[in-house]
This record gives structure tokens, sequence and C-alpha cells, in this order.
């Protein structure tokens, strides 16, 4: 099957494996796009879909676009096939690199924070849930002040200092709580790529089109 994967062009790509779907850590992870079928394609399309979804698998694949070669996972989702773009191992950190401690954990503590995780624990995700409230706060003051109103846009509340806590307590605390949130955990974020070659990414995901065998592919593809 032939992909395309780039609006002005089309761009090939080879079938190298199958695998189990959850097989690739989704740390190398990177741009996602959708998988349409073209003319004639549907049928085979919609098989291989099927097929990866009864077998519990996805497969790994590598195409050349705007003269770099890349890896990816294709995948079956609800409403057809998605190519997951994958990182390279040379631009993903080792996260033993940052040199994280590891103290020894006790059985009376390991009980508490399984019985936090038991208590917030939910089925599934749902994306429509969260919305970037910072976002949506600007936006309401852009209106305001296109309204002609005198607004004062307060800086977003930051976390207070570093604390230390004593995290068995925390989880108590927690747990006896009725509807309390969740203990909040103090963690230093550090990027999963190279410092030395920082990777700028567009978060913009892109439609493109994949045909049956000997079948060419239609540049049709749409942004999203």
């Amino acid at each position: 099957m032939a992909v395309e994967l780039d609006f002005v062009r089309p761009i090939w790509a080879d079938w190298l494996a199958f695998l189990p779907t959850n097989a690739i850590d989704p740390i190398y992870f990177d741009k996602a796009y959708y998988l349409g079928p073209d003319k004639r394609g549907a049928k085979p399309y919609q098989l291989l879909a099927q097929a990866m979804i009864e077998t519990g698998t996805c497969a790994l694949a590598k195409f050349v676009m705007k003269g770099k070669q890349n890896v990816a996972q294709v995948r079956a989702g609800p409403d057809g096939l998605i190519l997951q773009q994958l990182l390279y191992a040379d631009e993903v950190r080792p996260q033993s690199a940052i040199g994280i401690d590891k103290p020894e954990v006790q059985p009376a503590e390991l009980k508490l924070a399984e019985q936090l995780v038991e208590q917030y624990r939910v089925d599934s995700y749902d994306p429509a849930q969260f919305k970037d409230e910072e976002k949506e706060r600007l936006l309401a003051a852009i209106d305001q002040k296109i309204a002609g109103k005198k607004i004062t846009l307060q800086p977003a509340a930051q976390p207070e200092g570093a604390e230390i806590i004593d995290l068995v307590e925390a989880l108590r605390a927690s747990l006896k709580g009725s509807g309390a949130a969740a203990t909040r955990l103090k963690a230093q974020a550090t990027p999963v790529g190279e410092p030395t070659a920082p990777k700028q990414r567009k978060s913009a995901r892109r439609s493109v089109t994949a045909d049956a065998p000997a079948t060419p592919a239609r540049k049709t593809g749409t942004r999203k």
C-alpha cells in the first residue's frame, strides 16, 4: 500500500513489519496523520484496518518527506488508519540521564499510594472534559477590550515555592477527605528530546491519502 504524505507530490511508504499495537513506547510518538483510501482503495483499506483490529497489531513503515527519511507506526483507529510519525532513538534522551533518586518504598506506604490511585481511577480518557482555561481567560479579556471595556488582566496564579512534604501524611489526608482533590506532587519537568538539538514541532494534524497497490495516489490531502 502506498501512502501519500505530501500535498505537492506523492511520497511512498515502505511497509516493514507488523507488531503488537502497544509494542512502541509513546515517548517516541511525534506528529500524527490521518490516512484515507484513494480511488478503488476502499476495500483493501478497510480490510487492512479490520485485520489490525482483530489481530491487535499495528504496522511499522518508513517514508521520505521533505528530504528526511522517517519511521512511522500505522494503527487502526475508530474511523480509519492513523499514521504516527516516530522519533529516532537519538532524538529521545534517556530518563536515566537526569539522575532520579530511588529511595526504598515501605509496603504500608505503597498500600496507601495504591488506595489513592483506586480512589481517583477512571475507565477512560475523554479529551472533551478538558479545556485550555488560560486561553479562554485571555480570549474573554480580548472580547471585553473590543467592546470598549476597561480591563485589568491579572497574571495566572502560580504555584507556591518548593515545599518538602511528607507524602505518606499527604496520602492519608487525601484518602480521609470527602470529594477532596488528589494530592499534588511537585516535580521538575525535563524535556524528552536532546537539549543540544531542540526540535520545533507544529501541533496541526494533516489528512493524507492511502491507495490500493498499483493505484496512483491522489494529491487531495487537506490540512486539518
